[in-house]
């Protein structure tokens, strides 16, 4: 328990490092770049993530499961094996960059398009690296290309900013950071713990991707709805609405969900660890995630309260009268917030309890209640209402889902309780 604590108190203080350096410059970058330059970037970043979860087909989750190191050397080469096919052909699209612009309604994205297959395939190649690195405890370098990274996307932001390349500063950004860090991360982290990365037989990546089937079979198709389903204003509304009201709403999302994200995706990977190996040794889970839920609702929860009166407000503050509507985007976000707190870092449960088939019934109900939440304001042709809608659909899902994870850990801790059966 004590490592633990202090492996999530490690990456959580650097999640809180790197999320903090990004969100400090955006009072500087909202005066600098327009609503319509946010939306362009979460149009280029939408699909760009769609593109690297449909390349890995979530199989790098495996390289912690994996019983050992040969089975674990086997899935980063078939993960990497499947970036590299994705990226040429993403590669091969460069050509029809006007015609996928056209189908967004933005020319702009054509301009950039080139640099997807590079972005792709550095997000896709820190997701292998990230996931070897917990599976090796090396958590200093999970945090250390977090900072890393933020200090330099914060860096080329503000540079390219004042340099007036305005249009297209924050997708080059978005791709320089990622790479340096990269880099960065291989060149100390070789001796100690990539070298033992090694080619393994076909056979044996094979037998390994055959085994962990059930992660592109049902968590593909979950993390494909999830991520479409999360994108969606983005993908659907910009052709209707334009870029400059996906930048406000962009930035609703950046600030509801990037402090979130400090805690969550320590949280997430630490608990990952523990509680899978917890359930190895067959030791009771329950009283874990009952403590983790009583100390958030007690402490999230009365802060939300406050900020639901003051968000218009201190959005224009912050960031400007141009973003005030920003502000009241995210009141209606807060009850969302909240349950994705909780659910973010416990989803994994689906996983270790291999009952990901469920896992993608919910995210099925969180895209369909979206969709329909972003139908009714299409409809009616109004912005503010599909927002609405979308994140009402959202909170309805994500709070089901919830209570369905600790389900599954009551089931577990009683199956011990009883006869000492799992599920």
């Amino acid at each position: 328990m004590d490592t633990l604590f202090k492996n999530s108190a490690h990456l959580l203080s650097a999640n809180i490092v790197a999320q903090a350096i990004g969100l400090i410059i955006y009072p500087i970058l909202t005066r600098i770049y327009s609503p319509e330059d946010f939306g362009l970037l979460n149009l280029f970043l939408s699909i760009g993530s769609i593109l690297t979860l449909l390349a890995l087909a979530e199989y790098y989750y495996a390289i912690v499961l994996a019983k050992d190191n040969s089975q674990a050397n086997g899935m980063v080469q078939v993960c990497s094996l499947l970036l590299v096919i994705m990226v040429g052909l993403v590669t091969l699209t460069i050509p029809f960059s006007k015609s996928i612009a056209g189908l967004f309604n933005t020319p702009s994205l054509a301009d950039y398009w080139w640099l997807m297959p590079i972005f792709v395939g550095l997000t896709g190649l820190w997701n292998i690296l990230n996931y070897w690195y917990i599976r090796c405890s090396e958590f200093k370098r999970v945090s250390g290309y977090q900072i890393s990274q933020s200090v330099l996307s914060a860096g080329c932001k503000m540079g390219f900013g004042y340099a007036g390349f305005l249009q297209g500063g924050l997708i080059v950004s978005m791709v320089i950071a990622p790479l340096v860090s990269i880099f960065v991360s291989i060149s100390i982290s070789w001796k100690k713990c990539l070298h033992n990365l090694h080619i393994v037989p076909w056979p044996v990546c094979k037998a390994v991707a055959s085994e962990y089937k059930n992660f592109p079979a049902f968590d593909l198709p979950r993390g494909l709805v999830n991520l479409v389903g999360g994108y969606l204003p983005v993908l659907v509304l910009t052709p209707l609405f334009g870029s400059a009201n996906i930048g406000l709403w962009s930035m609703a999302i950046l600030l509801g969900f990037a402090p979130i994200s400090m805690i969550t995706k320590s949280l997430y990977q630490t608990f990952y660890q523990h509680i899978n190996s917890q359930i190895q040794q067959r030791q009771k889970i329950g009283s874990f995630f009952l403590k983790f839920t009583g100390w958030t609702t007690s402490v999230v929860a009365p802060c939300f309260v406050g900020l639901y009166f003051i968000l218009p407000w201190l959005t224009r503050l912050l960031l400007g009268a141009e973003w005030e509507t920003s502000g009241y985007y995210l009141r209606w976000m807060l009850p969302w917030i909240f349950c994705s707190l909780l659910t973010a870092c416990t989803c994994f449960l689906a996983d270790i309890f291999y009952r990901q088939k469920v896992g993608l019934y919910f995210e099925l109900l969180l895209a369909i209640l979206r969709a329909i939440g972003i139908g009714v304001g299409c409809v009616l042709h109004d912005f503010e209402v599909a927002i609405i809608g979308y994140a009402m659909g959202s909170l309805v899902a994500i709070l089901a889902q919830y209570i369905w994870l600790m389900s599954l850990v009551r089931k577990y801790d009683q199956s011990l309780s009883s006869d000492g059966k799992g599920l």
